[in-house]
């Protein structure tokens, strides 16, 4: 693994300003293109479903309990085998190395460092053998169509790079339409527009050290890591050819993975307590709950409403839950509705862009810091002891 790079004391002292989620994305903002933060940021049509899924957070209040020893407060929590310092970890997000020079690889070390899971996207650019040095632990999530011929070779190469869990993601069989990309001129392939060349130039360290830098040690990125083979470039007007067939993935092609899958097999973009219990009746060792971060079909149930009746369905499985997650309270929450583990993404996103791997770790520590201090307010010293009697419906 490499060393982490070296920060700055005034870049530390920058980072020690940034005392939440919301200054982090301010921050990214500030350093991104409008075309680029629009990318991370957005969602799909109207964003009621990216809106719905704060707002889910706020329909939760807490009691807590008083008088409780909490001197001695710990947040590890154990998944698939494997005990992590907390319980939250790094979300799949593709395209990271637009926001910052090596991003697929930032986030991993950031992961390892901090001691949670890191889930490498299928969209990402950087072999996943390369970033599976960077942190064994590593989880990958996969795009898949329905063709059997593409997803063994993956398969098999993904297990070749040493990694034990495989995420595939079912709530993409069709790409989404996300207007705030559409209308800052960002698209994947990349198409070049006066727009989208504006934006770049009107941040000029990001043009320097995540463009140029970019393009110079390691050329135009491709997409690497969709199928068993090198992908197209991120410029190519056939990048598009890697969506066919997803509409077609089923239930069936689910077992067939199972049955051809040594290691942990997680089904992302799961809403529905029927579809978790297919999940479960198939062998799937754990479901991500989850409506894409807001990104995909707009007005969807926020996961965190959708997270106490698929508990309640299925035992003896490891339920997740992502989207929309930017507080140690809104991992408290969660945890004490029933899932095993959160994943967030934003926040570690905005992040990488401000200062790259240690910006990532900042993000995470954030996270770390206020579910530490939340968990002592709450009367509750240990993940162990949380509950839906520590919760009370807003309106009850």
């Amino acid at each position: 693994m490499a060393a982490p790079a070296q920060v700055s004391p005034s870049k530390q002292t920058y980072l020690r300003t940034l005392l939440s989620a919301a200054d982090l994305e301010r921050a990214a903002r500030r350093r991104l293109p409008p075309s680029v933060f629009g990318y991370v940021a957005g969602g799909s049509g109207d964003e009621n479903a990216l809106r719905g899924n704060r707002s889910a957070f706020d329909r939760w209040t807490f009691i807590p309990h008083a008088l409780v020893d909490v001197s001695r407060r710990s947040q590890s929590m154990e998944l698939f085998g494997t005990t992590y310092a907390a319980p939250a970890g790094i979300g799949p997000m593709g395209a990271t190395n637009i926001c910052r020079y090596d991003g697929d690889c930032a986030l991993a070390r950031a992961a390892r460092r901090v001691g949670v899971p890191f889930i490498l996207s299928g969209a990402s650019t950087t072999p996943l053998e390369t970033v599976a040095r960077e942190n064994p632990d590593m989880w990958f999530q996969a795009y898949i169509p329905s063709r059997r011929e593409v997803i063994k070779p993956l398969m098999e190469r993904v297990a070749a790079a040493g990694v034990k869990t495989l995420v595939v993601t079912v709530d993409m069989p069709f790409s989404s339409q996300r207007e705030m990309e559409l209308r800052n001129g960002f698209s994947l392939p990349f198409r070049l527009s006066g727009r989208l060349m504006l934006g770049g130039l009107s941040r000029p360290r990001w043009m320097v050290e995540t463009f140029a830098r970019t393009l110079i040690n390691q050329g135009i990125p491709h997409f690497e890591n969709f199928t068993a083979t090198r992908g197209v470039s991120i410029i190519a007007a056939g990048a598009g050819n890697h969506r066919a067939g997803r509409d077609a993935l089923s239930w069936d092609d689910m077992l067939w993975i199972r049955d051809n899958w040594d290691g942990n097999l997680v089904i992302k973009g799961i809403l529905r307590t029927s579809d978790a219990l297919k999940a479960q009746s198939i062998g799937a060792n754990g479901i991500i709950v989850s409506n894409h971060g807001g990104r995909q079909l707009d007005g969807a149930i926020a996961p965190l409403d959708a997270l106490p009746g698929i508990v309640a369905a299925v035992s003896g499985m490891s339920v997740m839950v992502d989207s929309g997650f930017r507080r140690g309270t809104d991992v408290l929450k969660a945890l004490a509705l029933g899932a095993n583990f959160v994943f967030v993404g934003r926040p570690v996103m905005y992040g990488l862009a401000i200062a790259g791997e240690e910006g990532a770790v900042h993000a995470l520590k954030l996270l770390q810091a206020e579910i530490d201090h939340n968990l002592a307010l709450l009367g509750c010293p240990d993940l162990s002891h949380l509950s839906k009697d520590l919760l009370c419906p807003r309106n009850a």
